[in-house]
Protein backbone atom coordinates (compact mmCIF):
# COMPACT_ATOMS: atom_id res chain seq x y z
CA UNK A 1 0.00 0.00 0.00
CA UNK A 2 2.59 2.64 0.70
CA UNK A 3 4.84 1.63 -2.76
CA UNK A 4 1.28 2.31 -4.11
CA UNK A 5 0.87 5.33 -2.88
CA UNK A 6 4.62 6.36 -3.51
CA UNK A 7 4.62 5.41 -7.03
CA UNK A 8 1.24 7.17 -7.32
CA UNK A 9 3.19 10.42 -6.14
CA UNK A 10 5.12 10.24 -9.07
CA UNK A 11 4.31 13.43 -11.83
CA UNK A 12 3.93 12.51 -15.13
CA UNK A 13 6.68 14.51 -15.72
CA UNK A 14 9.12 12.38 -13.45
CA UNK A 15 7.52 9.01 -15.93
CA UNK A 16 8.11 10.02 -18.91
CA UNK A 17 11.57 11.69 -18.04
CA UNK A 18 12.37 8.13 -16.56
CA UNK A 19 10.97 6.98 -19.56
CA UNK A 20 12.53 9.21 -22.47
CA UNK A 21 16.40 8.21 -20.21
CA UNK A 22 15.12 4.46 -20.74
CA UNK A 23 14.29 4.51 -24.67
CA UNK A 24 17.30 7.13 -24.93
CA UNK A 25 19.42 4.38 -24.10
CA UNK A 26 17.86 1.81 -25.66
CA UNK A 27 17.85 3.87 -29.41
CA UNK A 28 21.97 5.06 -29.39
CA UNK A 29 22.87 1.40 -27.99
CA UNK A 30 21.04 0.04 -31.31
CA UNK A 31 19.02 -1.97 -29.19
CA UNK A 32 15.80 -0.17 -30.45
CA UNK A 33 15.70 1.20 -34.27
CA UNK A 34 16.29 4.90 -34.60
CA UNK A 35 12.77 5.59 -35.76
CA UNK A 36 11.78 5.01 -32.65
CA UNK A 37 12.98 8.60 -31.34
CA UNK A 38 10.13 9.71 -34.02
CA UNK A 39 8.06 8.33 -31.12
CA UNK A 40 9.34 9.41 -28.35
CA UNK A 41 9.50 12.96 -30.20
CA UNK A 42 5.47 12.76 -30.77
CA UNK A 43 4.94 11.47 -27.14
CA UNK A 44 7.39 14.80 -26.15
CA UNK A 45 5.53 17.25 -28.56
CA UNK A 46 2.54 16.27 -26.89
CA UNK A 47 3.48 16.50 -23.34
CA UNK A 48 4.45 20.57 -23.97
CA UNK A 49 1.61 21.61 -25.70
CA UNK A 50 -0.37 19.70 -22.56
CA UNK A 51 1.82 20.35 -19.39
CA UNK A 52 2.33 24.04 -17.59
CA UNK A 53 4.89 26.05 -19.06
CA UNK A 54 7.07 25.65 -15.50
CA UNK A 55 7.03 21.81 -15.91
CA UNK A 56 7.71 21.94 -19.34
CA UNK A 57 11.15 24.15 -18.68
CA UNK A 58 11.93 21.37 -16.11
CA UNK A 59 11.67 18.66 -18.16
CA UNK A 60 13.50 20.54 -21.35
CA UNK A 61 16.52 21.44 -18.84
CA UNK A 62 16.56 17.92 -17.58
CA UNK A 63 16.57 16.59 -20.73
CA UNK A 64 19.67 18.85 -22.77
CA UNK A 65 21.87 15.98 -23.29
CA UNK A 66 19.23 13.94 -24.14
CA UNK A 67 17.77 14.89 -26.95
CA UNK A 68 17.76 13.12 -29.95
CA UNK A 69 17.99 13.76 -33.78
CA UNK A 70 14.94 13.13 -35.95
CA UNK A 71 15.28 10.78 -38.65
CA UNK A 72 12.80 12.49 -40.75
CA UNK A 73 14.21 10.97 -43.95
CA UNK A 74 17.67 9.22 -45.48
CA UNK A 75 19.03 12.73 -46.39
CA UNK A 76 17.92 14.31 -43.43
CA UNK A 77 18.31 13.37 -40.24
CA UNK A 78 19.92 15.34 -38.21
CA UNK A 79 17.24 17.95 -37.01
CA UNK A 80 17.25 17.19 -33.18
CA UNK A 81 14.10 17.51 -31.44
CA UNK A 82 14.64 19.93 -28.68
CA UNK A 83 14.32 22.57 -31.15
CA UNK A 84 10.49 22.27 -31.92
CA UNK A 85 9.99 22.01 -28.00
CA UNK A 86 11.56 25.18 -27.89
CA UNK A 87 9.31 26.75 -30.17
CA UNK A 88 6.09 25.06 -28.06
CA UNK A 89 6.99 26.41 -25.19
CA UNK A 90 7.19 30.29 -26.14
CA UNK A 91 4.38 30.46 -28.67
CA UNK A 92 2.61 28.89 -25.32
CA UNK A 93 4.16 31.31 -23.11
CA UNK A 94 3.75 34.22 -25.51
CA UNK A 95 -0.10 32.90 -26.20
CA UNK A 96 -1.21 32.68 -22.45
CA UNK A 97 0.98 35.93 -21.96
CA UNK A 98 -1.15 37.78 -24.38
CA UNK A 99 -4.68 36.14 -23.44
CA UNK A 100 -3.91 37.25 -19.65
CA UNK A 101 -2.91 40.84 -20.91
CA UNK A 102 0.88 40.47 -19.73
CA UNK A 103 2.39 40.80 -23.15
CA UNK A 104 1.33 43.90 -25.35
CA UNK A 105 2.44 43.95 -28.81
CA UNK A 106 2.63 47.90 -28.42
CA UNK A 107 5.34 47.29 -25.44
CA UNK A 108 7.15 45.13 -27.83
CA UNK A 109 7.29 47.80 -30.63
CA UNK A 110 8.74 50.20 -27.88
CA UNK A 111 12.44 50.27 -27.85
CA UNK A 112 12.53 52.39 -25.93
CA UNK A 113 10.93 50.66 -22.64
CA UNK A 114 13.91 47.64 -23.72
CA UNK A 115 16.56 47.26 -21.32
CA UNK A 116 20.39 47.90 -22.94
CA UNK A 117 20.73 44.18 -23.10
CA UNK A 118 18.00 43.38 -25.07
CA UNK A 119 18.68 46.47 -27.30
CA UNK A 120 21.91 44.76 -28.07
CA UNK A 121 20.83 41.54 -28.78
CA UNK A 122 18.44 43.25 -31.53
CA UNK A 123 21.13 45.13 -32.69
CA UNK A 124 23.36 42.01 -33.16
CA UNK A 125 20.36 40.16 -34.95
CA UNK A 126 20.18 43.53 -37.30
CA UNK A 127 23.92 42.77 -37.69
CA UNK A 128 23.39 39.29 -38.19
CA UNK A 129 20.88 39.71 -41.63
CA UNK A 130 22.60 42.79 -42.60
CA UNK A 131 26.17 40.10 -42.75
CA UNK A 132 24.11 38.66 -45.37
CA UNK A 133 24.64 40.84 -47.88
CA UNK A 134 28.71 39.32 -48.14
CA UNK A 135 27.19 35.47 -47.49
CA UNK A 136 29.10 33.55 -50.46
CA UNK A 137 26.39 31.12 -49.01
CA UNK A 138 23.09 32.61 -47.88
CA UNK A 139 21.52 29.75 -47.18
CA UNK A 140 24.04 28.91 -44.40
CA UNK A 141 23.96 32.28 -43.40
CA UNK A 142 19.68 31.84 -42.90
CA UNK A 143 19.89 28.68 -41.23
CA UNK A 144 22.65 30.00 -38.50
CA UNK A 145 19.66 32.81 -37.77
CA UNK A 146 17.24 30.26 -37.12
CA UNK A 147 19.19 28.69 -35.60
CA UNK A 148 20.18 31.28 -33.20
CA UNK A 149 16.76 32.41 -33.07
CA UNK A 150 15.97 28.41 -31.74
CA UNK A 151 18.21 29.58 -28.20
CA UNK A 152 16.58 32.92 -28.07
CA UNK A 153 13.11 31.90 -27.98
CA UNK A 154 13.86 29.44 -24.86
CA UNK A 155 16.10 32.36 -23.32
CA UNK A 156 13.16 34.84 -23.20
CA UNK A 157 10.63 32.58 -21.44
CA UNK A 158 13.52 31.55 -19.06
CA UNK A 159 14.31 35.15 -18.06
CA UNK A 160 10.52 36.11 -18.13
CA UNK A 161 9.89 33.41 -15.66
CA UNK A 162 13.39 34.02 -13.57
CA UNK A 163 10.80 36.73 -12.18
CA UNK A 164 9.38 34.44 -9.56
CA UNK A 165 12.50 32.99 -7.04
CA UNK A 166 10.64 30.06 -6.46
CA UNK A 167 10.44 28.41 -10.09
CA UNK A 168 14.18 30.08 -10.04
CA UNK A 169 14.95 27.58 -7.23
CA UNK A 170 13.40 24.49 -8.89
CA UNK A 171 14.63 25.34 -11.94
CA UNK A 172 18.51 25.85 -10.45
CA UNK A 173 17.56 22.19 -8.32
CA UNK A 174 16.48 19.97 -12.04
CA UNK A 175 20.03 21.91 -13.90
CA UNK A 176 21.87 19.41 -11.85
CA UNK A 177 20.66 16.12 -13.34
CA UNK A 178 21.59 16.41 -16.92
CA UNK A 179 25.37 17.07 -14.89
CA UNK A 180 25.51 13.98 -13.19
CA UNK A 181 24.10 11.96 -16.26
CA UNK A 182 26.91 13.29 -18.70
CA UNK A 183 29.39 13.04 -15.80
CA UNK A 184 28.31 9.52 -15.26
CA UNK A 185 28.87 8.82 -19.05
CA UNK A 186 32.05 10.07 -19.38
CA UNK A 187 33.46 8.10 -15.92
CA UNK A 188 31.88 5.15 -17.54
CA UNK A 189 33.13 6.09 -21.42
CA UNK A 190 37.22 6.27 -19.37
CA UNK A 191 36.64 2.80 -17.73
CA UNK A 192 35.78 1.21 -21.37
CA UNK A 193 39.09 2.21 -22.55
CA UNK A 194 40.72 -0.26 -20.38
CA UNK A 195 38.82 -3.70 -22.41
CA UNK A 196 38.63 -2.60 -25.89
CA UNK A 197 41.32 -1.53 -28.32
CA UNK A 198 40.94 2.00 -30.43
CA UNK A 199 39.37 0.34 -33.57
CA UNK A 200 36.26 -0.76 -31.28
CA UNK A 201 36.11 2.17 -29.69
CA UNK A 202 35.74 4.15 -32.90
CA UNK A 203 33.07 1.32 -34.09
CA UNK A 204 31.06 1.64 -30.52
CA UNK A 205 31.25 5.73 -30.40
CA UNK A 206 32.30 6.85 -34.03
CA UNK A 207 29.76 4.79 -36.36
CA UNK A 208 27.33 3.65 -33.55
CA UNK A 209 26.54 5.70 -30.58
CA UNK A 210 26.71 8.96 -31.88
CA UNK A 211 25.61 8.28 -35.24
CA UNK A 212 22.29 7.58 -33.64
CA UNK A 213 22.35 10.18 -31.59
CA UNK A 214 23.40 13.16 -33.77
CA UNK A 215 22.39 11.67 -37.34
CA UNK A 216 24.59 10.02 -39.96
CA UNK A 217 25.71 13.38 -41.31
CA UNK A 218 28.05 13.90 -38.11
CA UNK A 219 28.88 10.31 -37.79
CA UNK A 220 30.64 10.94 -41.41
CA UNK A 221 32.04 13.77 -39.96
CA UNK A 222 33.39 12.21 -36.78
CA UNK A 223 35.15 9.16 -38.02
CA UNK A 224 35.73 10.12 -41.95
CA UNK A 225 37.33 14.11 -41.40
CA UNK A 226 38.31 13.48 -37.68
CA UNK A 227 37.62 14.32 -34.04
CA UNK A 228 39.02 15.91 -30.66
CA UNK A 229 37.99 12.49 -28.72
CA UNK A 230 41.81 11.73 -28.23
CA UNK A 231 45.00 13.37 -27.44
CA UNK A 232 48.52 12.10 -29.03
CA UNK A 233 51.86 12.02 -27.76
CA UNK A 234 53.77 10.11 -30.41
CA UNK A 235 52.65 6.85 -31.18
CA UNK A 236 50.85 6.93 -27.76
CA UNK A 237 46.95 8.37 -27.07
CA UNK A 238 44.72 8.61 -24.39
CA UNK A 239 41.30 8.99 -24.18
CA UNK A 240 40.07 12.75 -24.15
CA UNK A 241 36.44 12.38 -22.78
CA UNK A 242 33.10 13.81 -24.30
CA UNK A 243 30.40 11.92 -22.63
CA UNK A 244 27.45 12.54 -25.21
CA UNK A 245 28.87 15.12 -26.59
CA UNK A 246 30.07 15.53 -30.32
CA UNK A 247 33.74 16.96 -29.14
CA UNK A 248 35.69 17.11 -25.82
CA UNK A 249 35.01 20.74 -26.11
CA UNK A 250 31.29 21.25 -25.25
CA UNK A 251 31.28 18.96 -22.85
CA UNK A 252 33.45 20.09 -20.22
CA UNK A 253 31.82 23.80 -20.16
CA UNK A 254 28.56 21.84 -19.92
CA UNK A 255 29.51 20.38 -16.41
CA UNK A 256 31.23 23.72 -15.67
CA UNK A 257 27.74 25.24 -16.33
CA UNK A 258 26.23 23.01 -14.02
CA UNK A 259 28.40 23.29 -10.88
CA UNK A 260 27.10 26.72 -9.43
CA UNK A 261 23.56 25.08 -9.48
CA UNK A 262 24.87 21.73 -7.41
CA UNK A 263 26.62 24.50 -5.23
CA UNK A 264 23.66 26.51 -4.49
CA UNK A 265 21.32 22.98 -3.79
CA UNK A 266 24.47 21.01 -2.26
CA UNK A 267 25.65 24.40 0.11
CA UNK A 268 22.47 23.47 3.15
CA UNK A 269 22.46 25.22 6.20
CA UNK A 270 21.80 23.28 9.78
CA UNK A 271 22.09 23.61 13.07
CA UNK A 272 22.27 19.94 12.95
CA UNK A 273 26.21 18.87 13.49
CA UNK A 274 26.48 15.33 12.12
CA UNK A 275 24.49 16.78 8.98
CA UNK A 276 26.64 19.59 9.09
CA UNK A 277 29.62 17.55 9.05
CA UNK A 278 28.50 15.55 6.55
CA UNK A 279 27.37 18.58 3.94
CA UNK A 280 31.40 19.55 4.41
CA UNK A 281 32.31 16.06 2.43
CA UNK A 282 30.02 15.88 0.38
CA UNK A 283 30.63 19.58 -1.52
CA UNK A 284 34.37 18.57 -2.03
CA UNK A 285 33.76 14.83 -2.88
CA UNK A 286 31.16 16.17 -5.75
CA UNK A 287 33.29 18.85 -6.73
CA UNK A 288 36.49 16.24 -6.95
CA UNK A 289 34.55 14.19 -9.42
CA UNK A 290 33.67 17.14 -11.80
CA UNK A 291 36.81 18.98 -11.87
CA UNK A 292 38.51 15.29 -12.52
CA UNK A 293 36.04 14.68 -15.55
CA UNK A 294 37.00 17.94 -16.88
CA UNK A 295 40.57 17.35 -16.54
CA UNK A 296 40.17 14.23 -18.35
CA UNK A 297 38.44 15.89 -21.59
CA UNK A 298 42.00 16.64 -21.88
CA UNK A 299 41.00 20.41 -23.21
CA UNK A 300 43.88 22.56 -22.07
CA UNK A 301 41.53 26.05 -22.61
CA UNK A 302 39.89 24.86 -20.05
CA UNK A 303 43.16 24.24 -17.87
CA UNK A 304 44.57 27.49 -18.74
CA UNK A 305 40.86 29.33 -17.98
CA UNK A 306 41.45 28.36 -14.90
CA UNK A 307 44.26 30.73 -13.75
CA UNK A 308 42.06 33.42 -15.47
CA UNK A 309 39.28 32.41 -12.99
CA UNK A 310 41.82 32.42 -10.22
CA UNK A 311 42.97 36.41 -11.44
CA UNK A 312 39.64 37.12 -11.66
CA UNK A 313 38.36 35.87 -8.26
CA UNK A 314 41.06 38.09 -6.75
CA UNK A 315 40.20 41.02 -8.68
CA UNK A 316 36.43 40.51 -7.70
CA UNK A 317 37.54 40.67 -3.88
CA UNK A 318 39.98 43.73 -4.29
CA UNK A 319 37.25 45.07 -5.47
CA UNK A 320 34.45 43.95 -2.95
CA UNK A 321 36.68 44.96 -0.03
CA UNK A 322 36.73 48.81 -1.76
CA UNK A 323 33.16 48.79 -1.64
CA UNK A 324 32.17 46.93 1.12
CA UNK A 325 31.32 49.55 3.36
CA UNK A 326 28.49 50.65 0.69
CA UNK A 327 27.11 47.99 -0.74
CA UNK A 328 28.64 44.01 -0.20
CA UNK A 329 26.54 42.21 1.83
CA UNK A 330 29.10 40.26 4.39
CA UNK A 331 27.65 36.73 4.36
CA UNK A 332 27.60 36.84 0.62
CA UNK A 333 31.63 37.99 0.76
CA UNK A 334 32.38 35.34 3.27
CA UNK A 335 30.86 32.32 0.87
CA UNK A 336 32.47 33.91 -2.17
CA UNK A 337 35.62 33.56 -0.33
CA UNK A 338 34.33 29.94 0.49
CA UNK A 339 34.10 28.82 -2.96
CA UNK A 340 36.96 30.85 -4.39
CA UNK A 341 38.24 27.77 -2.06
CA UNK A 342 37.25 24.63 -3.49
CA UNK A 343 38.96 26.02 -6.56
CA UNK A 344 41.97 24.46 -4.74
CA UNK A 345 40.10 20.93 -5.91
CA UNK A 346 40.41 21.48 -9.21
CA UNK A 347 44.59 21.99 -9.00
CA UNK A 348 44.30 18.96 -6.85
CA UNK A 349 42.63 16.99 -9.21
CA UNK A 350 45.82 16.67 -12.10
CA UNK A 351 47.55 14.68 -9.66
CA UNK A 352 44.37 12.23 -9.76
CA UNK A 353 44.34 12.33 -13.80
CA UNK A 354 47.99 11.92 -14.35
CA UNK A 355 48.53 8.18 -13.72
CA UNK A 356 45.38 7.80 -15.87
CA UNK A 357 46.50 9.81 -18.80
CA UNK A 358 49.72 7.58 -18.52
CA UNK A 359 47.83 4.39 -17.71
CA UNK A 360 47.21 1.77 -21.06
CA UNK A 361 44.47 3.17 -22.66
CA UNK A 362 42.98 1.24 -25.62
CA UNK A 363 45.11 -1.99 -25.00
CA UNK A 364 48.65 0.10 -25.72
CA UNK A 365 51.32 0.86 -22.66
CA UNK A 366 51.95 4.12 -22.73
CA UNK A 367 54.95 6.14 -20.61
CA UNK A 368 54.20 8.73 -17.78
CA UNK A 369 54.87 11.47 -20.57
CA UNK A 370 51.86 12.29 -22.02
CA UNK A 371 50.17 14.70 -19.58
CA UNK A 372 53.53 16.46 -18.83
CA UNK A 373 54.00 17.07 -22.41
CA UNK A 374 50.54 18.31 -22.72
CA UNK A 375 50.35 20.69 -20.22
CA UNK A 376 53.78 21.97 -21.20
CA UNK A 377 52.56 22.89 -24.77
CA UNK A 378 50.06 25.01 -23.69
CA UNK A 379 52.88 27.53 -23.57
CA UNK A 380 54.43 26.22 -26.29
CA UNK A 381 53.46 27.90 -29.66
CA UNK A 382 55.43 25.87 -31.79
CA UNK A 383 53.37 22.50 -31.00
CA UNK A 384 51.30 21.69 -34.05
CA UNK A 385 47.83 22.72 -32.18
CA UNK A 386 48.83 26.21 -31.03
CA UNK A 387 50.93 27.27 -35.03
CA UNK A 388 47.79 26.39 -36.23
CA UNK A 389 45.51 28.66 -33.91
CA UNK A 390 47.97 31.35 -34.53
CA UNK A 391 47.78 31.07 -37.99
CA UNK A 392 44.11 30.77 -38.14
CA UNK A 393 43.78 34.05 -35.78
CA UNK A 394 46.28 35.99 -38.18
CA UNK A 395 44.28 35.23 -41.14
CA UNK A 396 40.76 36.09 -38.71
CA UNK A 397 42.38 39.17 -38.59
CA UNK A 398 43.03 39.62 -42.18
CA UNK A 399 39.84 39.40 -42.69
CA UNK A 400 38.41 41.61 -40.25
CA UNK A 401 40.37 44.26 -41.41
CA UNK A 402 39.59 43.33 -45.44
CA UNK A 403 35.81 43.42 -44.41
CA UNK A 404 35.53 45.28 -41.03
CA UNK A 405 31.67 46.60 -41.61
CA UNK A 406 29.38 43.18 -42.35
CA UNK A 407 32.27 40.44 -42.61
CA UNK A 408 32.02 37.90 -44.28
CA UNK A 409 28.58 36.77 -43.34
CA UNK A 410 27.38 35.12 -40.52
CA UNK A 411 27.57 31.27 -40.65
CA UNK A 412 30.30 31.61 -43.45
CA UNK A 413 33.15 31.73 -41.59
CA UNK A 414 35.01 29.10 -43.77
CA UNK A 415 35.67 31.87 -46.17
CA UNK A 416 38.25 33.21 -44.03
CA UNK A 417 40.52 30.37 -44.77
CA UNK A 418 39.48 29.57 -48.05
CA UNK A 419 37.34 26.58 -47.54
CA UNK A 420 34.27 24.62 -48.37
CA UNK A 421 31.49 25.96 -46.67
CA UNK A 422 30.17 22.84 -45.27
CA UNK A 423 33.73 22.50 -43.20
CA UNK A 424 31.85 25.09 -40.64
CA UNK A 425 30.04 21.88 -39.29
CA UNK A 426 33.55 20.21 -38.97
CA UNK A 427 34.73 22.51 -36.43
CA UNK A 428 36.53 25.29 -39.08
CA UNK A 429 36.42 28.12 -36.99
CA UNK A 430 38.36 30.95 -35.72
CA UNK A 431 39.23 29.14 -32.64
CA UNK A 432 38.08 32.25 -30.41
CA UNK A 433 34.85 33.20 -29.97
CA UNK A 434 35.21 36.76 -30.01
CA UNK A 435 37.25 36.99 -33.82
CA UNK A 436 34.73 34.77 -34.58
CA UNK A 437 31.40 36.97 -34.24
CA UNK A 438 33.78 39.97 -35.57
CA UNK A 439 34.76 37.73 -38.95
CA UNK A 440 31.07 36.90 -39.57
CA UNK A 441 29.16 40.04 -38.82
CA UNK A 442 31.39 42.47 -38.57
CA UNK A 443 33.90 44.59 -35.50
CA UNK A 444 30.70 46.52 -34.45
CA UNK A 445 29.48 43.32 -33.82
CA UNK A 446 31.99 41.58 -32.08
CA UNK A 447 32.00 45.11 -29.70
CA UNK A 448 28.47 44.96 -29.18
CA UNK A 449 28.75 41.16 -28.09
CA UNK A 450 31.70 41.77 -25.73
CA UNK A 451 29.77 44.72 -24.20
CA UNK A 452 26.75 42.24 -23.44
CA UNK A 453 29.00 39.89 -21.66
CA UNK A 454 30.40 43.06 -19.79
CA UNK A 455 27.06 43.74 -19.31
CA UNK A 456 26.00 40.03 -18.18
CA UNK A 457 29.01 39.97 -15.64
CA UNK A 458 27.76 43.61 -13.79
CA UNK A 459 24.70 42.41 -13.35
CA UNK A 460 25.76 39.30 -11.88
CA UNK A 461 27.97 41.01 -9.30
CA UNK A 462 25.26 43.36 -8.43
CA UNK A 463 22.74 40.72 -7.77
CA UNK A 464 25.47 38.40 -5.41
CA UNK A 465 26.16 41.23 -3.64
CA UNK A 466 22.41 42.42 -2.63
CA UNK A 467 20.96 39.01 -2.46
CA UNK A 468 19.26 38.16 0.85
CA UNK A 469 18.33 34.49 -0.35
CA UNK A 470 21.03 32.02 0.44
CA UNK A 471 20.63 29.49 -1.71
CA UNK A 472 20.45 32.17 -4.78
CA UNK A 473 23.26 34.02 -3.09
CA UNK A 474 25.37 30.94 -3.60
CA UNK A 475 24.25 30.12 -7.25
CA UNK A 476 24.94 33.64 -8.13
CA UNK A 477 28.40 33.79 -5.95
CA UNK A 478 29.25 30.56 -7.86
CA UNK A 479 27.90 31.99 -11.35
CA UNK A 480 30.57 35.13 -11.13
CA UNK A 481 33.85 32.42 -11.34
CA UNK A 482 32.05 29.50 -13.78
CA UNK A 483 30.50 31.69 -16.37
CA UNK A 484 33.66 33.38 -16.74
CA UNK A 485 35.63 30.01 -16.90
CA UNK A 486 34.03 29.41 -20.16
CA UNK A 487 34.07 32.98 -21.46
CA UNK A 488 37.69 32.88 -20.61
CA UNK A 489 38.09 29.21 -22.53
CA UNK A 490 36.20 30.87 -25.42
CA UNK A 491 39.66 32.94 -26.02
CA UNK A 492 40.77 29.44 -27.71
CA UNK A 493 37.71 27.99 -29.01
CA UNK A 494 34.18 28.53 -29.66
CA UNK A 495 32.74 25.06 -28.78
CA UNK A 496 29.82 26.94 -26.73
CA UNK A 497 28.06 27.17 -29.74
CA UNK A 498 27.42 23.24 -29.52
CA UNK A 499 23.49 22.88 -29.33
CA UNK A 500 24.10 21.64 -25.66
CA UNK A 501 26.55 23.64 -24.38
CA UNK A 502 24.50 26.66 -25.11
CA UNK A 503 21.29 25.74 -24.23
CA UNK A 504 23.01 25.24 -21.05
CA UNK A 505 24.81 28.39 -21.05
CA UNK A 506 21.24 30.21 -21.47
CA UNK A 507 19.88 28.66 -17.85
CA UNK A 508 22.33 31.00 -15.64
CA UNK A 509 21.83 33.96 -18.70
CA UNK A 510 18.60 33.95 -18.78
CA UNK A 511 18.32 33.70 -14.67
CA UNK A 512 21.01 36.90 -14.22
CA UNK A 513 19.18 38.88 -16.99
CA UNK A 514 15.61 38.21 -15.53
CA UNK A 515 15.93 38.74 -12.31
CA UNK A 516 13.17 41.51 -11.66
CA UNK A 517 12.34 41.13 -7.82
CA UNK A 518 14.35 43.78 -6.15
CA UNK A 519 17.45 41.68 -4.44
CA UNK A 520 18.01 42.71 -0.37
CA UNK A 521 19.25 46.27 0.35
CA UNK A 522 18.45 47.61 -3.30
Amino acid sequence: MIIYKSIHKISALNWLFAIQIILFGLIITGILPREVALYLGTALVIYFLAAPIDDSLVFFVRSIPLFLAMPLTASFDNFNIWRVLAVIIFLKWAYIGIRKGDIKLKEWLDIKSYKTHSILLIALLVLAVLSLINAVDLTAGIKRIIYFLNFAVFGIVICDKAGNKEFTKRLIKNSIAPVIIVAVIGYIQVISTYFIDIYQFMRIWGEGLQCRQFGEQWCNIAVQLGNTWFAYYGEQLSLRVFSLFPDSHSFPQFVLLGIPAILATFWRETRNSKLETLNKFKIPIVLASLFLIVILSGTRGIWAASVGVVMLSAGIIFYAKKNYSIKLSYDNFIEFKKLIGYLVIFFAMFIIAFPIFSSPQFLIGKSDDILKERIKSIIDFGETSNAQRIEIWEKTLASIKERPLLGVGIGNYPVVLEQDIRLAKAGSSAHNLYLHIAAEMGILAGIIFIWFLWLLFKKNYEIFIKEGDKQLGIYFAAALLYVPWVLIYSLTDIAIFDERALLFALIPISIILGLKNPPKGE
